[in-house]
């Protein structure tokens, strides 16, 4: 009989630690929808305590998502900590709380300065205190893998006696090899099971020797019953467990591991698109699974091959991780239904009756224009459509005219913050210099470009332009992205928004 591991994916709370990759609560609410019908087991919403944003999002999270997911957040091993996400995820179906404290000797002296019997027994009242809020507890000994097994035994069984219900081994710097992780998991797992055969073993493995996705399965074969991963391996450093290349590394060598999940594989490349689409990172095309040449061959060897027989050169199919559905082809005669599901399909909820008549409407405008709209073209639609309401705090664009030449680029610019406006001209070393050089004079916040990348998200001369921008200001990264069919606007709107979030994130502070 097959052993099913449990998925948890924690996209949004350690993959959000990409510098450029944090979503607002708009956008990682519509990101756990689309986790929901990916069907994975539980979705680490976020890490509470760090901010009121994060709070509010794991609470707005489990309000949409936690009757049919179970939800988890993270904390320290202090009360605070605790208590915020006890509040922000008690109302779900399946709460549980997420400890982490370190056991390596590198964590507990530099970073702790205790001794370890100190150390232990932070986390053995942290359990006891978050056991008296919920039923399940997860304890997260942080870096494992460059720990002394004997003094991290000891935590385990501590914790364990406490009243932990999940233990997680993370190799939190990327450091295992698979043989030795898999070791781990082995003695662990066996000592786990004849001190409480109940308590569920997980892993948590990052990449940054590119052996996360190696070492995860090396602990399933080893007795690992959950797994943490992230949509496209994202995540700090080098990224976390890829979630598509673990699930169908068990689906394809299902006879080998004897292992299944939850897991809606058809479901796989949409969401990763879509996160793709709202953080503005990209996958690398030859990604595993997810990339767009997982799939793509150009050898004639290759490709006579799979006009025989597809199993010559295809382990698995397009269709089992939902490629066949991206390419959604919709015209002004498409209709109400056919719009409808390529939004739905697109990760997003058609909303009410009357909102949804004036997405369509526009949809109706864009289609008259293209001719074709394709599924880029849906998510620009959708998300544009439901930007937020306009703050007077914030810059908005009223109008911008650019000229260009080998001479003297110029750029005229009148912005909008509340009641106020602010017009402005400027030259630069190019168009987009220019721009850029003219917002920064009109909002006075001396922010630096760091990363600049344009992006075609569909086909033809009126295709529409994504621009990603990663900027600094005051030693912190903010991350700005647009979309238009006109790419000197899009660039405009983009730096904008990287402007306006560093305004909000020094609003919030002061």
């Amino acid at each position: 009989m097959n052993r099913n591991i449990i998925v948890l994916d924690t996209t949004l709370r350690d993959g959000e630690q990409v510098p450029g990759a944090k979503l607002n609560v708009r956008q990682k609410v519509e990101f756990a929808q689309q986790l929901k019908r990916l069907n994975v087991d539980i979705i680490e919403a976020g890490f509470p305590a760090s901010s009121a944003g994060d709070f509010q999002a794991v609470q707005e999270i489990v309000r949409t998502v936690g009757d049919a997911v179970s939800v988890t957040a993270l904390a320290r091993a202090v009360k605070s900590d605790i208590d915020a996400v006890y509040e922000s995820i008690k109302l779900a179906r399946d709460p549980f709380i997420h400890i982490v404290l370190g056991t390596s000797n590198i964590h507990v002296e530099k970073k702790f300065s205790r001794s370890k019997e100190a150390v232990m027994q932070m986390g053995v009242d942290a359990v006891k205190y978050a056991r008296a809020l919920l039923p399940h507890v997860q304890y997260s000994t942080e870096d494992a893998s460059r720990s002394e097994f004997e003094y991290l035994w000891q935590t385990i069984e501590a914790v364990v006696k406490a009243g932990a219900t999940m233990i997680n081994v993370p190799d939190t710097v990327g450091y295992a090899v698979p043989e030795e992780f898999g070791e781990l998991i082995r003695k662990i797992n066996d000592r786990l099971k004849n001190l409480n055969p109940d308590v569920i073993l997980s892993v948590h493995c990052h990449n940054d020797l590119g052996l996360a996705t190696a070492n995860t399965i090396s602990a399933i074969k080893n007795g690992a019953d959950k797994v943490e991963c992230t949509i496209n391996g994202l995540g700090e450093r080098a990224g976390n467990t890829s979630l598509e290349e673990v699930v169908m590394a068990l689906k394809v060598r299902e006879n080998y591991f004897g292992c299944s999940t939850n897991v809606k594989t058809t479901e796989i490349l949409r969401t990763s698109k879509l996160l793709t689409h709202l953080t503005g990172l990209d996958v690398q095309v030859n990604k595993a699974i997810t990339g767009e040449n997982a799939f793509a061959h150009s050898s004639g060897i290759h490709q006579d091959g799979l006009l025989k027989d597809k199993q010559v050169y295809e382990i698995m199919s397009p269709e089992e991780i939902g490629a066949e559905s991206m390419e959604l082809i919709l015209t002004a005669r498409s209709g109400r239904h056919a719009f409808k599901n390529a939004v739905e399909k697109m990760g997003f909820e058609a909303g009410d009756p009357e909102d949804f008549e004036r997405l369509f409407a526009k949809f109706l405008e864009l289609a008259d224009a293209k001719k074709e709209v394709y599924d880029h073209d849906v998510f620009y639609l959708v998300t544009q459509h439901r930007k937020l309401e306009p703050n007077g705090s914030l810059y908005e664009l009223e109008s911008f005219q650019v000229v260009t030449n080998d001479l003297y680029p110029t750029a005229t610019v009148k912005l909008r913050k509340g009641g106020e406006t602010f017009k402005d001209s400027s030259v630069g070393d190019g168009p987009i210099d220019a721009l850029y050089s003219v917002i920064k004079s009109l909002t006075g916040l001396d922010v630096e470009l760091k990363d600049y990348k344009i992006n075609s998200l569909s086909r033809g001369k009126e295709a529409i332009g994504r621009v990603n921008i990663r900027l600094e200001h005051q030693g912190r990264t903010y991350s700005g992205r647009a979309m238009d069919t006109d790419i000197i606007k899009a660039s405009a709107l983009a730096f904008l928004n990287g402007i306006n979030a560093a305004v909000l994130d020094s609003a919030s502070e002061g």
